[in-house]
């Protein structure tokens, strides 16, 4: 689950890392009132973001022509007249698609005066199966182009889950880092506050860019995270309901916020082909086969192992409701799911729903005779298939046609 960058920053500053002062808001007069705050608090200038789960907001587009989803205003009355032109607008940026997102929430803060900028993330490398920590004193900027084009400037370091992230190791980050004199005791504190925040979270990526030293107002220096994004492990959020209840349905497309009421795995997609799978790899090469023979496929879904006849039967449902479908695959490899069962909600959602689309199922494994059996007495119109190229061959054909 992506979380909003206000909220980012609320959680990092609840494991005592430093971020700007500022607040959400969904309203033009709430944006002008936090904005007279910071004004009042000493502060010379504020930054407006729009709250979207999409990189490239600064560069974004609006519909009606508005241009840039970040702004720098130095008077109350500029944030107001720039929240009403961007809340309730749809942006385009360069991950949106051309659809856009549009804005319900802003983060109005303080635009701190920045000396310099890193980078900081946390993660977990799946080869040692541990934390994994990179910084670089390259902030700002893509991480991807920062190690395309200068690789040593990333320092990367695995943490032992069992002991966790040692002081000296902190320490040695913020060296890495650059940071001297009372920096180093600073930066290693926010460093540390990070790593505690995606473990405690339960996150799968933390990540501060820009990570920076700003000055204060005394001409003082410190360092902050002015930009946060963080994921959260979805497999998690029971021991969360705090973190959970930040989900916005808004930044999510209506179809894979209906499967995942059913613990369906759903992703659209852009073809016409549509896929009914258990097992994500199993999925995943369904989806290749059909690429491999000319097709699209119009999503990922994976119904899981243990799946019921009514999760069947739902997933049926969700696959219809996207108008792009031409024809459904079924292809199910039962080893502790049960065929019989993949067929009973495979004829209970084809004369539910009417479905008029073809339909091609291949079943294989567990109680497959069964489901077979069940299909063929069914009195719905489907074609089978005896392999997962048999399989994909036909449903691309149908789909053309």
């Amino acid at each position: 689950m992506n979380l909003h960058e206000y909220q980012a920053k609320q959680l990092l500053a609840q494991h005592g890392v430093e971020v700007p002062g500022g607040q959400p808001c969904t309203t033009a007069d709430e944006a002008r009132a936090i904005a007279e705050k910071l004004f009042t608090d000493g502060h010379e200038m504020v930054v407006m973001k729009i709250q979207i789960h999409s990189g490239g907001r600064g560069k974004g587009v609006f519909k009606d022509g508005f241009k840039g989803g970040v702004h720098l205003c130095k008077t109350a009355d500029d944030v107001y007249e720039k929240a009403k032109a961007m809340l309730g607008n749809t942006i385009v940026t360069k991950q949106t698609g051309e659809a856009g997102r549009q804005v319900h929430t802003l983060l109005v803060a303080s635009a701190e005066k920045i000396v310099s900028e890193f980078y900081l993330a946390v993660l977990l490398d799946r080869d040692s199966s541990q934390p994994l920590i990179m910084v670089s004193s390259e902030g700002g900027v893509d991480i991807e182009e920062v190690a395309e084009t200068n690789p040593d400037a990333i320092v990367k370091l695995k943490v032992d889950p069992l002991l966790g992230l040692q002081a000296y190791q902190a320490r040695n980050l913020a060296k890495a880092l650059g940071l001297t004199g009372k920096l180093i005791h600073s930066g290693a504190k926010l460093i540390a506050g990070v790593y505690k925040t995606w473990w405690e979270c339960d996150a799968s990526m933390v990540e501060i860019n820009p990570l920076c030293v700003v000055e204060n107002p005394d001409g003082s220096q410190k360092i902050a995270a002015v930009d946060a994004k963080i994921s959260i492990d979805g497999n998690s959020l029971y021991r969360h309901k705090d973190i959970a209840e930040m989900r916005d349905l808004n930044e999510e497309a209506e179809l894979e916020v209906e499967a995942s009421k059913f613990d369906l795995n759903y992703i659209k997609l852009d073809g016409n082909v549509a896929c009914l799978v258990n097992g994500a790899g199993l999925a995943m090469a369904t989806m290749d086969a059909i690429k491999h023979y000319g097709g699209d496929p119009a999503n990922f879904l994976d119904v899981g192992g243990g799946a019921t006849k009514e999760q069947v039967t739902a997933a049926f449902q969700i696959i219809l409701k996207d108008p792009n479908v031409k024809a459904i695959l079924v292809n199910i490899f039962g080893g502790i799911m049960n065929c019989n069962t993949i067929a009973e909600g495979v004829v209970a959602a084809a004369k539910e729903t009417h479905l008029t689309l073809p339909l091609v199922v291949r079943l294989e494994g567990n109680n497959v005779e069964a489901g077979r059996k069940t299909l063929a007495e069914s009195g719905i119109t489907l074609i089978t298939a005896d392999s997962m190229a048999d399989a994909a061959k036909k449903v691309v054909s149908e789909a053309a046609a």
